[in-house]
């Protein structure tokens, strides 16, 4: 439903957008004006695009271009060995995935993975999506504005778009002066797109490595998880449940201290069961609340023949819950009613035999409980440990965690947690823009890199246009296919 509403919002946009476009332009007592309007601010519509164009960042790309030219101009080498390098290596790649698909070999996982927004990406992260996207953009596009500029080809517009509701850049150059300069500086300026948008890598994998030291100064790390999101209505959500804001520190006696400790826990408690917690014989006889307990008080005897079934509760209690156990002089399983968190709060034990006093009887009482339901102890901060009785999965999809810990209330909690995602989102999409836009395929910059170097290399050795064209374009329509193939079998394995 959730995705219906946005189609439909897009679509309602988009078409209202253009017809009011259409209309100020064909209507003759606006058409003049808007038609001008347009032409002063560069704003252009079409079906399902809005774009604006101009040349007021003309003079920064030529003051920027300007310095420092042998930085300038070693720096956009580099990009000339890393766009040839990623060009061979994309298409080994590519070329590999689908020889493994069309084989019927496993593939673990697809190197482009199509982003569908409320298919794979959530709704929630929409802005980190389309706000990486743009600086992507912007990034490799300044790339391609400032290699220009060194290698003196003229710059004559800098504009954004918007197609359906991808954003983007775009850079428009002379392309009189890209002819005629030499191949080398043609792959200058080809490459330092896709130059640029690995070194956007390399700077948001540095930002996540240097995250806890920059942020060691206000937050803890390495002492406890702290409580980022709690879905409203889920079991631990309320006053008395977990908040945003909780250090916690173990759950059921499992230590954690990493959101990596988090999940170990919650993975040990499903698979190891509830544990039990040392209690003597007397205090369960005292604190029983069920018939064979009111029986056995009546009677004063330790060895009532009752033994209650495990609902030996009053179920509309919230404080009691029904325990078993075992003792020597019997050998079935005895139930009880006892009040939860005086019984939690005694030592934690697995065996009988982990409870040994030497005067007291004592034995260790355990949750009776079906096989999927668990009764966890959350310790959390100061307050009193949490009872979480249900799934541990539901534990799991219902609170997220963080491993930075605000030493102060007015530090955000959200804080590490939007930088690492944003620096992920970076890493991915800037990866995948240099993957995409390095193979030699129609439209996109390796068309243009794959074009300026077989003119760099095979011109001294093939001077024939011809031959040199044909070779051009095999390549070429080699890479538009394999590029397709590979974003076909994406497709096919997202919605399949």
């Amino acid at each position: 439903m959730l995705q219906t509403t946005w189609i439909a919002l897009l679509l309602g946009f988009w078409s209202s957008l253009y017809l009011i476009d259409a209309f100020l332009k064909n209507y003759h007592l606006t058409s003049l004006h808007y038609f001008h309007l347009l032409e002063e601010t560069g704003i252009s519509i079409s079906i399902g695009q809005l774009r604006w164009y101009t040349t007021c960042f003309n003079r920064v790309f030529i003051r920027l271009g300007q310095f420092k030219p042998f930085f300038l101009h070693m720096w956009f080498s580099f990009g000339v060995a890393f766009g040839l390098i990623s060009m061979v290596i994309s298409l080994f790649v590519l070329t590999l995935m689908v020889f493994n698909t069309l084989s019927q070999q496993p593939v673990d996982q697809q190197v482009l993975t199509p982003v569908m927004p409320g298919v794979n990406l959530p709704t929630s992260q929409m802005s980190y999506y389309l706000l990486t996207l743009l600086i992507c953009g912007i990034l490799h596009e300044f790339g391609h504005a400032l290699a220009a500029v060194r290698e003196q080809v003229h710059v004559n517009g800098f504009g954004f778009f918007i197609l359906i509701l991808y954003p983007g850049a775009f850079v428009e150059m002379s392309t009189e002066h890209l002819k005629v300069i030499a191949p080398i500086r043609q792959l200058r300026i080809y490459c330092a797109g896709v130059w640029h948008n690995f070194i956007i890598v390399l700077a948001a994998l540095l930002v996540l490595l240097l995250l806890p030291t920059c942020l060691l100064p206000f937050y803890t790390i390495g002492n406890s998880v702290v409580v980022s999101y709690v879905v409203q209505g889920s079991a631990v959500s309320g006053p008395r449940g977990l908040v945003v804001g909780d250090p916690i520190t173990s759950i059921s006696g499992c230590r954690v201290t990493s959101i990596d400790d988090w999940y170990t826990c919650i993975a040990v408690s499903i698979k190891e069961g509830n544990l039990g917690n040392c209690m003597a014989l007397n205090v369960i006889q005292d604190l029983d609340t069920s018939m064979a307990g009111a029986f056995m008080k009546k009677n004063m005897t330790k060895t009532s023949p009752l033994n209650q079934p495990k609902d030996c509760c009053n179920q509309t209690s919230n404080t009691h819950l029904c325990f078993m156990y075992h003792v020597k002089s019997l050998p079935k399983t005895k139930f009880a009613c006892l009040p939860a968190r005086t019984t939690t709060d005694r030592p934690s034990c697995k065996f009988r035999s982990d409870c040994y006093t030497p005067k007291v009887e004592t034995t260790c009482v355990y949750p009776a409980l079906d096989n999927k339901t668990r009764l966890l102890r959350i310790i959390h901060g100061h307050k009193p440990p949490l009872l979480f009785l249900g799934d541990p999965l539901d534990l799991h999809y219902s609170v997220a965690v963080s491993n930075y810990v605000p030493n102060n209330s007015f530090i955000p909690i959200s804080l590490p947690y939007v930088i690492e995602t944003f620096c992920k989102y970076l890493i991915s999409l800037s990866g995948a823009l240099v993957i995409i836009n390095v193979i030699p395929c129609y439209a996109l910059d390796g068309q243009w890199i794959c074009r300026a170097f077989i003119e760099f290399c095979l011109r001294p050795i093939i001077p024939n246009v011809e031959v040199r064209n044909a070779i051009y374009s095999v390549i070429l329509i080699y890479g538009t296919i394999i590029l397709l193939a590979n974003v076909f079998i994406a497709m096919w394995t997202l919605f399949s």
